[in-house]
């Protein structure tokens, strides 16, 4: 392969931008001046930045065997893409206290993501280029398929965790009618271990606070005077004890409720009460013992899977451009970085310079509403050049 450099002067990266245009173009004369001029306009005109994205020679075996590769790696692209945004997405779901910093342990390789991404280099020792490209294609497969399933076990794990606790808490952020009342009402509320007596809970309004004060005792007969005491208080009304006789609770309820008090069904259980302390505590020390593991987990094979990704899309220009140019290897992978306002623009300018490459594609890009029998349009990722897109705004 053909090994082509420029040199820009003058030209500024075009701030933290996350999307990249990966394209190539045959490594002969003719169009590396093309390269050339592409680079020149697009420099001038602050459309993009520019750099060499060097690719291995690998071992390109039969063009039968490279259309199924290209088919297979097409796949792998999606699913790989689809697996570093579930585990950014986990970065954020775990750091929930903390999602200003989230951006900060989505690396790779201990860099930012475009950083990695515009000094791309091939990992060697990790997808050795001289074996037969089917096996360095097997090989990311496999590495990705381990980290799905080791994030489905983990977060899985984590997940059911957080939702027993939210769940938990969820119980005592309600209003008084449903919220869990174990950390609002403790043992010296309530007459207890009594044949005859009993404490109920009432719901009273707060506009009623004071009718309460004045007809509770006469609600009913066998109501114990002065047995009343607000515990809590939310938006709507507070929460009042009173004593009364066993017997005529079904009477007292009937009344209360003719005067807008409700009769909260609660009653006293010391034991469930500790068991649903001990609980809480369990879960919340649960969930900090895996959050360090986990977050550490997610920030070492997110950068793998990350780095597999790249590799993914380095093998499909390969692979694309031998199908696509022909043999002998000899094409070169340029790296763009659109100007976010001048993609429409840069789209117009690599056309225009590498339409000679295709001509019936080309035309068909230029007029989209002329039909070319044979020409399938309905891949709009397909121009005179090779061309993938990467998309590093895995958190929108």
């Amino acid at each position: 392969m053909l090994l082509w450099f420029w040199s820009v002067t003058g030209q500024k990266k075009t701030g933290s931008m996350s999307e990249f245009w990966l394209i190539s173009a045959p490594g002969d004369k003719e169009n590396l001046q093309a390269l050339e001029r592409m680079n020149t306009v697009t420099s001038k005109s602050n459309l993009s930045y520019n750099t060499k994205f060097v690719i291995p020679d690998f071992k390109v075996g039969t063009l039968d065997s490279l259309v199924g590769l290209s088919d297979e790696l097409g796949k792998l692209d999606a699913f790989a893409e689809s697996l570093i945004r579930r585990m950014a997405q986990s970065v954020v779901d775990v750091m929930e206290d903390a999602k200003g910093k989230v951006q900060e342990n989505l690396l790779a390789n201990g860099v930012d993501l475009t950083s990695f991404v515009t000094h791309f280099e091939w990992d060697m020792a990790k997808y050795p280029a001289k074996q037969p490209l089917v096996s360095v294609v097997d090989t990311v497969a496999k590495q990705l398929a381990q980290i799905e399933t080791d994030l489905k076990s983990r977060t899985a794990s984590y997940n059911t965790l957080k939702t027993n606790l939210e769940n938990l808490e969820r119980k005592s952020m309600g209003n008084l009618f449903t919220r869990t009342l174990s950390d609002i009402v403790s043992k010296e509320d309530f007459v207890l271990d009594s044949e005859y007596l009993i404490t109920l809970l009432v719901i009273v309004p707060k506009p009623s606070y004071t009718q309460w004060q004045k007809t509770y005792e006469s609600l009913s007969d066998m109501v114990v005077p002065r047995s009343t005491k607000l515990l809590a208080e939310d938006n709507e009304g507070g929460l009042f004890t009173v004593t009364l006789f066993r017997k005529v609770i079904d009477d007292f309820k009937i009344k209360a409720k003719e005067n807008k008090f409700t009769v909260r069904e609660y009653y006293y259980d010391e034991k469930e009460i500790k068991r649903e302390r001990e609980e809480m505590t369990r879960l919340l020390s649960d969930k900090k013992q895996q959050y360090g593991p986990l977050l550490r987990w997610l920030k070492v094979n997110f950068s793998e899977a990350f780095i597999a990704w790249i590799h993914i899309k380095a093998l499909r220009v390969f692979v694309e451009s031998v199908l696509r140019y022909g043999l002998p290897v000899n094409f070169q992978a340029v790296l763009l970085q659109p100007k976010k306002s001048s993609t429409k623009r840069l789209r117009e300018v690599l056309n225009s310079v590498f339409r000679h490459l295709d001509q019936v594609a080309a035309a068909s890009i230029l007029d989209a509403s002329v039909e070319i029998p044979g020409l399938q349009l309905n891949n709009q990722d397909y121009f005179p050049y090779v061309y993938f897109h990467i998309d590093l705004s895995l958190l929108d």
